[in-house]
């Protein structure tokens, strides 16, 4: 590898936040199929691979749009062959394996992909609210991909668990920026400011709680998957309650990761 080769913001992803809508689903999908198996561990090093990939990508395109220096150009190939090298090899182990019918879920990944970086070309990616909660979604194919392979088949099963780890990760996404847009008040807010600011956030979350309730009591799902949407929904209705103003961005982040975290643990605890 060259000298000065490792640049941190060419090769590893800076949206620190991001990195719990990769290995939330993963985790997910592999203990719902309660086997790590090889093509286990090939779905992560081709999901982390192509996860990492977008990082190198985003900046070679910011360069031949004139956003970034011409001498990171270098870097910008060398980690991207080495991300996109890793990643084909790992879906080649999983074709001969028999788990080709995982590729058709790159598909949507792909056309995400391509849209962001148009958007990177456009200097317009910043605050892309729809964008975010489109490109968790494809991250949340990691779910049932992990958990196809681990019960060796494809089973609709997989569907539920995309489902529902994409609507948590649009909840967390529309609650993190409603704590982001009350950091910046001068003041704090009437009561009816803060329930006008929190109303698209609540909605996503009483939808998922509710959601999840009425399911699991008619059976559709686990009578407790219920409760790991009802933490965030309190994270939600806390914060409206209690506006971030003036909190860090850091503080805001570390918080919603920490419930993500316990989201996670409590979903694979009751869907077993």
């Amino acid at each position: 590898m060259q000298p000065n080769a490792f640049k941190k913001h060419i090769a590893i992803p800076q949206d620190h936040g991001s990195w719990v809508f990769i290995l939330s689903p993963l985790l997910i999908g592999i203990f719902a199929g309660k086997t790590f198996n090889y093509g286990s561990f090939n779905l992560i090093i081709a999901a982390m691979a192509a996860f990492m990939l977008r990082q190198p990508m985003t900046v070679l395109v910011k360069i031949l749009a004139a956003r970034r220096p011409n001498n990171e150009l270098p870097i910008a190939r060398l980690w991207l062959a080495i991300y996109s090298g890793i990643a084909l090899l790992s879906v080649i182990a999983l074709v001969l394996e028999g788990f080709y019918f995982i590729l058709y879920l790159a598909v949507p990944g792909a056309l995400v992909f391509g849209w962001h970086l148009w958007l990177v070309r456009n200097r317009d990616e910043r605050k892309q609210v729809g964008v975010e909660i489109i490109a968790t979604g494809v991250l949340s194919l990691t779910a049932p991909a992990a958990y196809w392979i681990g019960v060796g088949r494809y089973d609709p099963a997989g569907w539920w668990l995309w489902i529902l780890v994409w609507f948590q990760n649009a909840a967390s996404i529309i609650h993190a920026y409603m704590r982001l847009d009350q950091r910046v008040l001068k003041a704090m807010p009437t009561r009816q400011e803060s329930w006008k600011m929190g109303f698209r956030a609540a909605l996503y979350t009483s939808f998922n709680l509710a959601s999840t309730l009425t399911l699991g009591l008619l059976g559709f799902l686990p009578s407790l998957l219920f409760l790991p949407y009802l933490l965030q929904w309190s994270e939600t209705i806390w914060g409206i309650f209690f506006p971030a103003v003036g909190w860090k961005p850091t503080r805001i982040g570390i918080r919603q990761l920490i419930v993500s975290i316990l989201w996670t643990v409590l979903f694979i605890l009751v869907w077993r």
